[in-house]
């Protein structure tokens, strides 16, 4: 930790309303402060019960300001692909994209009276410009026993570029979901880690 605000990791992590992306950055702040790093956090969720854009700014091992400064972020984790596109001005250079590959679809898509953008196209732009790591995070929690598990997944699938160990995460996902609920989110967390 550094004097000038620069913090250990800093990780935007977007997607929609009903995703858990605030239960995401809830965990994976909860296993920071549990390995005694400061953590400031910021979020953002007006529409998201609308199916609207989340975003979380989580800062580990920083105590200066909660929102990450444009350009500088560690690790974008986007649980939505066009929500990767709509954040990724806050990834530094050399900055790693973790992006879930199955899009939500509004209903101006569903209805017919607009088009979601090609996702391969949104990967192809991103790996121009960053590392990316994209894979179908809905089908791995179907494989881990349940889709609302998606979000565990791709906290796994981060889980190797934090300054947090494995466990402590582990611990924090089991005491955050419903008990009934604890082995799917724990196979969840697993699948996801092989995809980094």
């Amino acid at each position: 930790m550094s004097l000038t605000g620069v913090s250990l990791f800093d990780l935007v992590i977007a997607g929609v309303g009903g995703q858990g992306t605030i239960l995401a950055s809830d965990i994976i702040g909860k296993a920071a402060v549990r390995e005694g790093l400061p953590v400031m956090a910021a979020e953002t969720h007006g529409m998201a019960q609308r199916g609207g854009s989340v975003v979380n700014h989580l800062r580990i091992g920083c105590e200066f300001g909660s929102l990450i400064p444009l350009k500088s972020g560690d690790a974008l984790l986007a649980l939505e692909p066009s929500e990767a596109l709509r954040y990724i001005e806050y990834l530094s250079d050399d900055g790693i994209v973790l992006v879930n590959t199955e899009p939500v679809l509004p209903v101006t898509v569903t209805s017919g009276l607009s088009s979601y953008p090609d996702v391969g196209k949104i990967i192809d732009y991103l790996e121009q410009r960053f590392t990316v790591k994209a894979f179908n995070a809905v089908q791995l929690a179907k494989e881990a026993g349940h889709v609302q598990s998606m979000n565990t997944v791709m906290i796994g699938a981060v889980s190797k570029f934090l300054p947090i160990s494995k466990n402590v995460l582990v611990d924090c996902v089991r005491e955050s979901v419903p008990k009934k609920t604890v082995d799917i989110n724990i196979k969840a967390f697993d699948l996801g880690r092989l995809q980094a």
